[in-house]
């Protein structure tokens, strides 16, 4: 992963010796630093045994890894001309890298081009590691419930099966070419080349790093390019399991049928149909606009992706209360989108309902299922560990967060939004008209743990300070 990253620089490094911006050389300099360093561990390492990967190596394998990748990406940040400080570069690398899309940086319409590449370029290499590592390694290590996208396979030893590995590049291709397709759609409704590539990389990532400072409102008069955003905004919150079973069956039923879909369109059509009618009520805006700029928005944090196309906080009490449940609902598991996700709402849902029925008929036997696997007591258990985490990790990040300085709001919506991996929050700080720039180092260190808390599910990075965990 780290080598992944250094060769990465080089294409900000080639952007940057285009424009004939100074940059380039720091980039490269990156580079060669960052993949002599991932190349050292490669050679320190070699062994003959294979990818054998057990459950408790996995859980070191991917909190490391994500750390080292946030160190090392942050390097031509920090020996830039942004002349930013060590912190601001981690905290702008981790919430790329995480798909956050929370920012230190103004002053993005002036920016060097490589700069923006990279930024765009991490976040996008964020997305498809996160769809890796919740397909490959998460139900492995039995984190949240995922275990029900365990891969079946007839090698049920510890280690990645071929038909994993298979999987994954399956999914790479198709994460690939939606790239591409969101690429060129934003360039035929009038971005230009360097926004539409851009801006196609950080939408299907889910991520919601902009070329502008003004987000998403750049584009204020084009909705054509709204509605491209929240396509692809929706098809990054998607399980992509779903489309690599659509392709290989070629059923169109693996994306309607799928229950997370079903509950993820059903939330998304009832919140964006009363921020419409709330909008229609404030605003002399066409019906259309106001329906373009409810969907744009919604599905922006919904999906945890970050994109602005104006100040929500404007839209009244009540749409912001709305915002503020959305920044937690998330997409669907196996996506590029954080938040709490459907699975875990479907099985919330189907566990109260068969509750209720034992309640009714104390000795019926109810069985639950999602997409006719059934939700057995292991993945209902994983899901309450989950939820009393993310309370538990959400009120500790507060409370740090308020002890550093900062007030109640800014405090509550900043843990929010690095736990749900959204990105931009509530008040006047860090709202969407704002940055995180003025917040205290101590915070945005804070807020770099949550924001790879949240994207490793808790457990993973949790379970790490157990002593038990490092006997024998």
């Amino acid at each position: 992963m780290v080598i992944i990253i250094g060769v990465s620089m080089l294409v900000p490094a080639a952007v940057d010796l285009y424009y004939g911006n100074p940059d380039w050389r720091i980039f490269a300099q990156a580079s060669m630093t960052t993949i002599g360093l991932g190349g050292m561990a490669c050679l320190a390492c070699r062994s003959d045994i294979g990818p054998r990967v057990t459950s408790r190596q996995g859980y070191v394998l991917t909190v490391v890894s994500w750390i080292a990748v946030s160190l090392t990406g942050a390097l031509p940040l920090w020996y830039s001309s942004l002349d930013i400080s060590f912190c601001d570069a981690v905290f702008e690398t981790v919430s790329g890298l995480t798909t956050t899309g929370s920012t230190v940086l103004s002053g993005l319409d002036q920016m060097p081009p490589g700069l923006l590449v990279w930024r765009s370029i991490m976040q996008w290499l964020g997305g498809i590691g996160i769809i890796v590592t919740a397909l490959a390694l998460l139900p492995m290590m039995r984190v949240g419930g995922m275990q029900l996208f365990q891969m079946e396979s007839s090698d049920r030893s510890e280690k990645l099966s071929p038909r994993i590995r298979d999987m994954c590049m399956q999914i790479v291709l198709i994460y690939v070419s939606l790239s591409v397709i969101c690429m060129l759609l934003y360039r035929f409704f009038g971005m230009t080349w360097f926004d539409a590539i851009n801006h196609g990389m950080t939408t299907l990532a889910t991520g919601g790093y902009s070329t502008s400072d003004m987000s998403f409102a750049k584009f204020d008069s084009n909705l054509a390019l709204h509605w491209v955003g929240v396509v692809f905004m929706c098809a990054g919150a998607l399980p992509f399991t779903a489309y690599a079973v659509l392709i290989r069956k070629r059923k169109i039923g693996a994306i309607i049928g799928n229950q997370q879909i079903k509950l993820f369109g059903l939330i998304i059509t009832v919140f964006t149909l009363l921020l419409t009618f709330r909008l229609a009520q404030i605003s002399d805006d066409s019906i259309f606009r106001s329906l373009t700029m409810a969907a744009f928005n919604l599905v922006s944090v919904i999906t945890t992706t970050g994109f602005a196309s104006g100040d929500y906080l404007l839209w009244g009490p009540a749409a912001v209360m709305l915002f503020f449940f959305a920044t937690f609902i998330g997409g669907c598991s196996g996506s590029t989108a954080g938040g709490f996700k459907m699975f875990r709402l479907y099985v919330i849902f189907t566990g109260l309902q068969a509750h209720f029925m034992r309640l009714r008929s104390p000795s019926a036997v109810v069985v639950s299922r999602i997409d006719r696997h059934e939700i057995t007591s292991d993945i209902f258990n994983a899901v309450t560990v989950y939820v009393c985490l993310l309370a538990l990790s959400y009120m500790v990040v507060t409370v740090a967060l308020g002890l550093t300085g900062l007030d109640l709001i800014t405090s509550m919506s900043a843990a929010a939004t690095a736990l749900a991996n959204v990105g931009p929050g509530l008040g006047n700080i860090i709202g969407p008209a704002g940055n995180f720039q003025s917040l205290p180092d101590s915070a945005k260190w804070i807020l770099d743990v949550a924001m790879i808390l949240g994207r490793l599910e808790f457990e993973t990075l949790l379970v790490l300070l157990m002593p038990s965990f490092w006997r024998d």
